[in-house]
């Protein structure tokens, strides 16, 4: 069986080859630059674009399930040229905003276009990622230990992304996920927690240093890249949609208020990574 896995260049994408290779399945990964990959060996490397469906088309030659990397504009195009070319399983990464309602404009697109392609289909929804504090939080740590933010005492449940990747892999090699949306999360834990599990795995102090809402915005913004593209909706200036939202009302957020929130163990049994593990495991992207 061969599976192709797009989004390969990723964090989760990494992981989901990696998994499936051990699952002894054919890997296939689609990338846009096959020069950034850095995938494992065994794997095969296949250039072409989500976002252009003709560009795909011969990367699906031989595949009978696929993992999706989530671009809506041209999700139904990709799902019909997936189809048409004999795939019968396809795995979307989603998102946790799906499950509560926030996200109506991306995700939720992709998922529908997926339902639609008459597939058999399981959707993963991660919460928060723990690999965005290597974008948000890398340059400050690495340049000058400390971590700025404005809500210490927040509490949410970043996910590691081998937990996302083991749903994924379960989903697309065994049988009775279909038609199932699996949300995910990690252990709760407080922004002011993550800052020390990752001077922890460090061997060093990392500070703490309360900042305003605005001054963490210009911050990410100086940064650019991931942190400049998020910074108003991740510092709850702006919803999902984009509309306004009072960034103040973050600072007392406690994920845990809504009840115990699910992950990998609901799927695999297997207990869910901790921050602290995650830290651990990338403590050389804050070196």
């Amino acid at each position: 069986m061969r599976v192709l896995v797009s989004g390969a260049s990723g964090s989760v994408g990494r992981a989901v080859c990696g998994g499936l290779l051990a699952g002894g399945v054919q890997v296939r990964a689609l990338t846009r630059d096959r020069g950034r990959v850095g995938l494992p060996s065994g794997v095969e490397v296949v250039v072409g674009d989500l976002a252009e469906p003709a560009s795909v088309a011969a990367a699906l030659e031989g595949v009978e399930r696929m993992y999706l990397f989530p671009v809506p504009g041209a999700a139904g195009e990709v799902v019909a040229v997936a189809g048409r070319a004999g795939v019968r399983r396809i795995v979307t990464l989603s998102s946790g905003a799906v499950t509560a309602g926030y996200d109506t404009v991306h995700h939720l697109v992709v998922e529908q276009a997926v339902e639609a392609g008459g597939v058999e289909w399981t959707h993963v929804r991660p919460g928060e990622f723990a690999m965005n504090k290597v974008a948000l939080w890398g340059p400050d740590i690495r340049g000058a230990r400390v971590v700025r933010h404005p809500a210490p005492e927040a509490v949410w449940c970043p996910v590691h992304e081998r937990d996302i990747a083991d749903v994924a892999v379960a989903a697309l090699l065994e049988d009775g996920h279909h038609g199932v949306a699996y949300t995910l999360n990690g252990p709760p834990v407080s922004v002011r927690e993550q800052a020390r599990a990752v001077g922890e795995a460090l061997g060093e102090e990392v500070r703490f240093e309360k900042v305003t809402p605005e001054q963490a915005r210009r911050r990410y913004r100086e940064q650019g890249g991931f942190a400049a593209a998020a910074a108003d909706f991740l510092l709850g200036f702006v919803d999902h949609a984009g509309n306004p939202t009072d960034p103040e009302a973050m600072a007392h957020f406690d994920v845990t208020a809504f009840g115990p929130q699910p992950t990998i163990y609901d799927v695999t049994g297997a207990p869910p990574r901790t921050f602290t593990q995650w830290a651990r495991d990338h403590v050389a992207d804050f070196r």
